[in-house]
């Protein structure tokens, strides 16, 4: 009975491991909860303020109608038909240089922080060859008139625009265009659009190259990004956010991060990009995904928008925080039956090692541990919300380590067991911390924690006879 009775202690362990696995469960969707709500904050702030902003433009469009009369009928009831063919035409820039600035512009909703920026650009576009706006008849004879040719630029939200001005450079330079909501595009609503002088109506195009100045001052949320709808694109930016994420379809051809801010320069040309034929063929303007680390999308997702249109190519850079309190409390609690299996382990190592000495601790007792060790998530979760998450982290582990240390001095008996026992904890927690930050290397990290942790309880106990555990009287 005696051999019976010995597993008592162990299935009362195992038992309690399993009901701390709930709670650490439990705790993590605590941790999901507040990560749907930080996803909610910034899609308040988007609804209240300006989203990602993803630009396209500028982009010539002329409109021409060929008119001719056919006759229709024979004899006396023959007659003239005005006949009407619909020409749509429409220019990319030869070259396009931008050179903007942005200032970080920090939006909150309750205690969740939301990223978001004011940003300057000057750009300078060339039409080198305009011929492709020559309306022509497709039959001589046939007349041809224009509406007043137009540019437009769009973006994914208007709200953000906050000014613009378009100025032709050349023939009258520094004379403002007059600019009008709407672009005109049905593909491209969002933006606005300026007449050009210079263009007759009759389908004929100005004799010199277009050169023209744009002057935008927009906000946002997040995320910033540029259709390179040119055949050389050229792209400066500045920031004072010192986290940038670059993505999009092209990376920085040249960039510098620094604690004070970011610079950044994309160079992308025709060859490399068809984002300037898309355009002109009604390709979709898309917002790429914000990873909030909840797979929240916002705009339209990468590979097209809902009509099945695929996206133009964008280059895009982010404004994210590197250290993401709700992303690190997750990867941590994924971490935290670990912890429990090894402290009960480190526990009942002692117990069996030092039996003599050391009192037997009770189910109850592995039950309390445990829990300390569980809250010390919960602890980090809402520290986080507030401070730092280095500091929160520090502060959450130094509690549990000196409220289990004082424990383990009276569970195990002893001042110097209490103190070894705190030291452990405390290189657990070192090594969790290592892990969170170490995200590449995390696996290689863990995987050899582990193997010197079962090293170790192997060497201290390859000499213990495991079936005396259970039996009373003296130790072997």
């Amino acid at each position: 009975m005696s051999k019976f009775a010995s597993l008592g202690k162990p299935l009362a362990v195992a038992a309690t491991v399993l009901g701390l696995a709930i709670v650490l469960a439990r705790i993590g969707w605590l941790v999901d909860e507040r990560q749907r709500y930080q996803d909610e904050a910034v899609q308040s702030v988007m609804q209240s303020h300006a989203a990602a902003q993803t630009l396209l433009g500028p982009v010539l469009q002329r409109h021409c109608t060929e008119e001719w009369q056919v006759a229709v009928g024979e004899g006396k009831s023959q007659r003239l038909e005005s006949m009407r063919r619909d020409i749509k035409l429409g220019a990319t820039a030869s070259q396009l240089v931008v050179d903007s600035d942005s200032q970080s512009d920090t939006r909150y909703r309750g205690l969740f922080r939301v990223n978001g920026y004011q940003a300057k650009l000057v750009i300078q576009a060339q039409w080198t060859d305009l011929s492709v706006l020559r309306a022509s008849p497709a039959v001589s004879g046939r007349k041809v008139v224009c509406e007043p040719t137009k540019l437009w630029f769009a973006t994914t939200d208007v709200r953000g625009l906050r000014t613009a001005q378009v100025q032709m450079l050349g023939a009258n330079p520094g004379v403002p265009l007059v600019v009008r909501p709407g672009t005109g595009r049905q593909e491209y609503p969002d933006g606005f659009h300026a007449e050009l002088p210079g263009f007759s109506q009759d389908g004929s195009l100005p004799d010199a190259p277009l050169a023209l100045r744009l002057e935008l001052q927009l906000v946002g949320t997040a995320q910033l990004a540029l259709v390179p709808a040119a055949e050389a694109v050229q792209w400066s930016l500045r920031s004072d956010w010192p986290h940038p994420s670059f993505g999009g379809r092209f990376l920085p051809s040249q960039r510098e991060v620094g604690d004070h801010g970011f610079s950044a320069t994309w160079a992308v040309s025709a060859l490399a990009s068809s984002a300037a034929r898309e355009t002109l063929s009604g390709a979709a303007l898309c917002t790429r995904p914000l990873h909030t680390e909840s797979a929240s999308h916002v705009g339209a997702q990468a590979g097209g928008d809902t009509n099945g249109k695929p996206c133009l190519d964008t280059l895009s850079v982010s404004f994210i925080d590197p250290v993401n309190a709700y992303t690190l409390s997750d990867r941590a609690i994924k971490y935290g039956l670990l912890f429990v299996l090894l402290t009960f382990a480190a526990v009942g190592l002692v117990e069996a090692l030092a039996r003599e000495r050391v009192r037997q601790v009770h189910p109850v007792q592995y039950a309390l541990v445990g829990l300390a060790l569980s809250v010390f998530f919960l602890l980090l979760l809402s520290l986080s919300e507030h401070l730092a998450f280095a500091q929160a982290y520090i502060g959450a582990s130094a509690a549990v380590v000196l409220l289990l240390g004082v424990y383990a001095r009276h569970m195990l008996g002893g001042l110097r067991d209490g103190i070894l026992f705190a030291a452990g904890i405390t290189l657990l927690y070192g090594l969790l911390y290592l892990l969170l930050l170490q995200e590449q290397t995390a696996l290689l990290i863990g995987s050899m924690g582990l193997f010197a942790a079962l090293a170790g309880v192997m060497l201290l106990t390859r000499r213990l006879d495991w079936y005396r555990l259970g039996v009373s009287g003296p130790k072997a």
